[in-house]
C-alpha cells in the first residue's frame, strides 16, 4: 500500500506478518463477545422476567453494536496490512492506518532503549511486538506482528544503532 500524501519517497515497507490479523480477530471477537453479552444482560433479565425494557431501546441498540462489530472485524486484516516499517540510515520509519494515516520517525540517536513483549496469543502464533522507547513520548513507536526473529533482529539491530548514534552526540 502506498500513500503518496504521507509516505517519503523510494521507501519500501517492511510489513508485519500475516498471523497478526489471525491474532487481531480473535482478540476483536473475544472483546466484541464481551461488549455484546454486557449489552445483552438486560434482554437477558426481560426473558427470565426480571426486568423489563422497551424493545424499541434495546434492539436498535444491540443492531448498531453488531454492525459496528461486524465492520471492526471486517476491517482488521486491512489495517493490519496497512502497518509498515523501514530501516534507514538515519532513522527507522513506522506506518499505519487506513483512513487516519500515520508515519513516525525514530531517530536511532534518540533510542533509549528497545523492547520486545508477546502475550500468550502472540507467542501461540510465533509473534511478537517490538517498542521503541525514546525520551520524548511522543516518538514512541511500536511495531505489533512481527515474527520472533525479526523482533530479536530489530532489538539488537536498533539498540547497536542507537548505541552508536548516541555516542557520536
Amino acid at each position: 500500500m502506498h500513500s503518496e500524501a504521507i509516505d517519503p519517497v523510494g521507501v519500501e515497507w517492511t510489513r508485519v506478518d500475516e498471523k497478526y490479523i489471525t491474532v487481531k480477530l480473535i482478540s476483536g471477537f473475544i472483546g466484541w463477545a464481551i461488549v455484546l453479552i454486557i449489552v445483552a444482560l438486560p434482554l437477558i433479565a426481560d426473558a427470565v422476567g426480571w426486568w423489563s425494557l422497551p424493545d424499541w431501546l434495546v434492539w436498535p441498540v444491540l443492531g448498531v453494536l453488531l454492525v459496528w462489530a461486524g465492520l471492526d472485524l471486517g476491517l482488521t486484516p486491512r489495517r493490519v496490512r496497512a502497518i509498515g516499517y523501514c530501516e534507514r540510515e538515519d532513522d527507522l520509519l513506522i506506518r499505519r492506518g487506513l483512513l487516519w494515516q500515520r508515519v513516525v520517525a525514530v531517530p536511532y540517536g534518540r533510542l533509549q532503549y528497545v523492547d520486545i513483549e508477546a502475550g500468550p496469543l502472540m507467542r501461540k502464533f510465533g509473534i511478537c511486538t517490538v517498542q521503541l522507547k525514546t525520551a520524548s513520548a511522543a516518538t514512541d513507536a511500536t511495531i505489533p506482528g512481527a515474527v520472533r526473529s525479526e523482533g530479536a533482529r530489530l532489538r539488537d539491530e536498533l539498540s547497536a544503532r542507537g548505541q552508536a548514534r548516541l555516542a557520536g552526540l
